[in-house]
């Protein structure tokens, strides 16, 4: 008698066939990347969509496009053209891995992206789960897919009661996503569990009475949906502080491209005071002293602060308006920036937003 294996065990036909019906009927068949087999065009879809909601990555998906329609065009851009088109999009890392990725694509497979999902994993940005993701689209290869969506699927219809994100319970879920995994369809299963995560079994409020996997669900049947899965267990999020300098002068304001790697890496902001730290409030005579590189200052004013949220910590931005009354000879990677295009300018969200709120209605009443 053959022994089972724990693949065997984890093994079920019918969960396939439950996810891949109910895809057909009831799954998202009209977003802009779907009905194609042209693997930039779903790379680029998968990236964008990495912890953003499909909703936010619509109208980027399509500009994008529009300025990069092919491989070979996104890695002969300059890198301030790509982060400029990503800019608000968040999470900008993934920008310069996006075009790092063009670039080994166009440079070591001819501008033609590889169907096998290891050789797709070792390209810069794509993980075990984009590549299966990419590749089961693209190339219709059978390869199983573990974002969060499908996490909190797999969470909540097999009661799995540790936190996913414990390797050994990732481990052990990857067992689970390819034993699960069907012997045709890869297409619409693979979709499949992304839209039911997305858009019935969500992290609050899940839709379990249309669910087809309702029958089977342990978290359903035992009333634990709002339980599972188990949450990450809270940490205190640090807290910093950014001064930031709005050098405004004739219309314009000062700006700097930031370095290509760190927090916000490659875009333009406003010049710093030391940068994201933990401290009091600087002084005025502090201020005065980091403004005078770039001229003659005549003010400096507060505006009213902002708060923005990265993943690891909470940065508080205290931004200060400075006048000059002459400039002077900028240093590297500098620049002014009319505040009538700042719309266009590549800048961090929280950054373009103070200064169109907070700045421009003051200038342009």
């Amino acid at each position: 008698m053959k022994r089972l294996t724990e693949f065997d065990t984890l093994a079920d036909p019918a969960f396939s066939s439950a996810v891949i019906d109910w895809q057909k009927r009831h799954g998202r068949h009209t977003l802009p990347w779907q009905n194609t087999r042209d693997a930039y065009r779903v790379w680029l879809s998968e990236i964008m969509l990495q912890q953003t909601q499909v909703a936010a990555v619509l109208a980027y998906y399509a500009r994008f496009l529009a300025r990069f329609p092919t491989v070979h065009e996104l890695a002969a851009a300059p890198s301030e053209d790509v982060m400029a088109h990503w800019a608000g999009l968040g999470y900008y890392t993934r920008a310069r891995n996006l075009h790092a990725c063009a670039k080994r694509v166009v440079a070591e497979h001819g501008g033609v992206f590889p169907s096998d999902p290891a050789l797709l994993a070792d390209l810069p940005g794509i993980g075990r789960s984009t590549a299966a993701a990419i590749a089961a689209f693209s190339s219709g290869v059978r390869a199983a897919i573990l974002d969060g969506n499908v996490k909190r699927v797999f969470a909540r219809v097999f009661g799995i009661d540790q936190y996913p994100g414990v390797k050994s319970v990732e481990d052990a879920l990857w067992r689970r996503a390819d034993a699960l995994l069907p012997e045709a369809g890869i297409e619409a299963y693979t979709q499949g569990l992304m839209d039911l995560g997305a858009t019935l079994c969500t992290r609050s409020s899940p839709a379990c009475e249309r669910c087809p996997l309702q029958a089977r669900c342990v978290a359903f049947a035992s009333g634990r949906t709002a339980e599972l899965p188990v949450r990450k267990p809270k940490k205190t999020i640090p807290e910093k502080q950014a001064a930031v300098l709005v050098l405004i002068d004739d219309g314009q304001v000062l700006l700097e491209q930031r370095p290509g790697s760190g927090i916000w890496g490659g875009l333009m902001s406003l010049p710093e005071v030391d940068g994201h730290v933990v401290r009091d409030a600087l002084c005025e005579d502090a201020l005065t002293r980091a403004a005078q590189q770039f001229g003659t200052v005549e003010e400096v004013q507060a505006l009213l602060p902002l708060v923005h949220g990265f993943t690891h910590y909470k940065l508080h931005i205290a931004p200060y308006q400075v006048a000059l009354s002459a400039r002077a000879a900028l240093p590297d990677n500098h620049l002014w920036w009319d505040l009538n295009k700042i719309e266009q300018a590549a800048l961090p969200s929280p950054i373009k937003k103070l200064l169109i709120e907070l700045v421009r209605p003051s200038l342009f009443p």
